[in-house]
């Protein structure tokens, strides 16, 4: 008989032993026991299935960090759907995109947000809305205490997909990444053994968990290792700090890191029940490293990876953790440094980086001809990403899609801000990029041609953006110029604007 490969059904597996042990502890003291998350998964997999949710439908969720947003999470797998997160910060007007493009099944959001995509919702095919309020219409809590808790897991096999993440696009369309129960089980269990994260030990959650890093990094390992979560719906430099004498492992994104090491009281003292300390999501600096290691007498482990991958390499747990590299492939992931027709380079010659194994995504939904541009024959990834090799097989990335600004550990390409800012009146032209943030790691910024007063044409640019962008896409600052920067060909020189404002935050 085969095994279930759903991966609700090991984490399930994972919780059912001793199910009374606390498996997160809130910021208010109190405690949910792994028995506990088991019953409201249960119980939210029966409203859904009374809403109609099916193996293979889509279930969005736009909805705040909580317990019973992770109840949630294993109930859709449960069912055998498929989980759709989205950023917490997107504007109703781009929620319709992913609407639209994932046609859901059933649509979870904050509360106060029902009534404005409700009809959204309903032109995408969506029988369901809720939100995860404890009381109110539409509380998806209240249908699942009403309904017939579902206590097993749709059977799935390891291709079958269990999750639609959403990454952007260098044309400014998200491209929605298909990753089935296998990517997902594969690329947590190995990072368990990886790290050596055991049974037990207790894991600081600050991530958002609508992204790769808090939901299939953080969240995954420590459901499947048995650890138990010290669960915050944010990252507060204070509560992290109190929390480190109680913890044994952090996983967290570079700004993290600076925010800790601003705080007077981190030191080694602090930290000395601390095990593990990983950094992602974006470029650690090594001045972070250096620095964090001579107050605490930790060093920071730096992995690497991305939405449509999970992790594909890391720096090791035992051996030196080398700042400014990634480190090495993980155990059962190959990587290789291509030229652009995707031949393999020798150690030490800069190209495109390539990965393959049971970690990579299945392909883009509903675009067969990108799937196509950006898996090679043989399954090979192009990340987009530069990188070496060293002779000891370990990564080191030296640049990125050029396009590309990583805000914070968040994903932003400037197509997508540069097409709302040329659809404002008064802007001509447009240019956006990433400059160095202390606090960021990179700070998104507007270079704009316009007549009229500099300053009231950044305020009134920044404060429209906000109603169509996310905060995080939305430039810090727009600076206005008379004209753009051109080569020959007549195509803006980003580099030589970057190169001119890189000290502007610094």
């Amino acid at each position: 008989m085969s095994t279930n490969a759903n991966l609700a059904a090991l984490v399930a597996s994972a919780l059912a032993r001793d199910q009374h042990i606390p498996l997160f502890r809130l910021q208010d003291g109190a405690t949910v026991s792994r028995g506990d998350l088991l019953a409201r998964s249960n119980a939210i997999a029966g409203a859904l299935r009374y809403a109609g949710v099916a193996p293979g439908d889509r279930v969005m969720v736009q909805a705040e960090k909580s317990v019973a947003a992770v109840a949630l999470y294993l109930a859709t797998l449960q069912l055998g759907a498929i989980y759709n997160p989205l950023n917490t910060a997107y504007t109703p007007a781009e929620v319709t995109y992913f609407l639209n493009d994932a046609e859901p099944k059933a649509v979870v959001a904050a509360g106060d947000r029902l009534a404005g995509i409700a009809d959204l919702t309903r032109s995408s095919g969506a029988t369901g809305l809720f939100s995860l309020d404890a009381d109110g219409s539409g509380s998806l809590l209240q249908a699942a205490a009403a309904a017939r808790p579902v206590d097993e897991c749709v059977a799935r096999s390891a291709d079958d997909l269990a999750a639609l993440a959403y990454t952007s696009g260098t044309t400014g369309r998200s491209k929605g990444a298909m990753l089935s129960h296998g990517n997902l089980s594969s690329n947590a269990l190995t990072l368990i053994d990886l790290w050596q994260l055991l049974p037990g030990e207790r894991l600081i959650h600050a991530l958002p968990i609508y992204h790769v890093h808090g939901l299939f990094v953080a969240l995954n390992t420590a459901l499947l290792g048995g650890m138990t979560m010290l669960w915050m719906e944010k990252f507060e430099a204070s509560r992290v700090l109190a929390a480190l004498s109680q913890a044994d492992v952090m996983m967290g994104v570079p700004t993290f890191y600076t925010r800790l090491l601003s705080e007077p009281s981190l030191d080694s003292e602090r930290c000395r029940d601390m095990r593990l300390f990983v950094s992602g999501s974006a470029p650690l600096l090594p001045e972070t490293h250096k620095d964090f290691k001579a107050r605490t007498g930790h060093a920071i482990l730096e992995r690497y990876g991305m939405t449509e991958t999970g992790m594909i390499a890391s720096n090791p747990y035992s051996g030196e953790r080398i700042a400014g590299t990634v480190g090495y492939p993980l155990t059962d992931v190959s990587v290789r440094v291509a030229d652009t027709a995707g031949a393999a380079l020798a150690h030490g010659e800069i190209g495109v980086v390539e990965v393959r194994g049971p970690n990579v995504f299945s392909g883009y939904w509903r675009m067969p001809e990108k799937t196509a541009e950006e898996v090679r024959d043989g399954g090979w990834f192009i990340t987009g990403d530069q990188g070496v090799l060293a002779d000891d097989g370990r990564l080191s990335l030296v640049g990125r899609a050029k396009d590309l600004i990583i805000t914070g550990g968040l994903n932003v390409y400037p197509i997508e801000v540069e097409q709302a800012l040329n659809a404002l009146p008064g802007i001509g032209e447009s240019a956006v990029i990433g400059v160095p943030h202390p606090d960021f790691g990179e700070a998104v910024v507007a270079i704009v041609t316009a007549s009229g007063s500099a300053s009231l044409i950044e305020a009134s640019t920044i404060a429209t953006l906000t109603e169509t962008l996310a905060k995080f896409k939305c430039p810090k600052r727009v600076i206005v110029v008379a004209e753009l920067p051109r080569n020959a060909m007549g195509k803006v020189t980003k580099a030589e604007l970057r190169a001119a404002l890189k000290g502007l935050f610094t």
